[in-house]
């Protein structure tokens, strides 16, 4: 399963760090909010680099991710 992150909205200020530091370009503001389009862009993305989520000053954005450690 892909993950995708997960925006609280209620906890957005809008102040776009997110949106700058978006490789893929799917985060946009729309009424001061942050918002992801376009999730095929982003999925295809080979980074899942997390920036938005390390950016964002008041944690509305969190990346669902699931570590797995195979043993040899």
């Amino acid at each position: 399963m892909i993950s995708m992150p997960v925006i609280d909205r209620e906890k957005c200020n809008g102040c776009g760090l997110c949106v700058s530091v978006c490789h893929c370009k799917v985060l946009v503001l729309v009424d001061n909010i942050v918002t992801l389009i376009e999730m095929k862009k982003c999925l295809s993305c080979n980074r899942w680099c997390t920036l938005c989520e390390e950016v964002c000053p008041t944690g509305a954005i969190s990346w669902p991710l699931e570590i797995l450690i195979e043993e040899p």
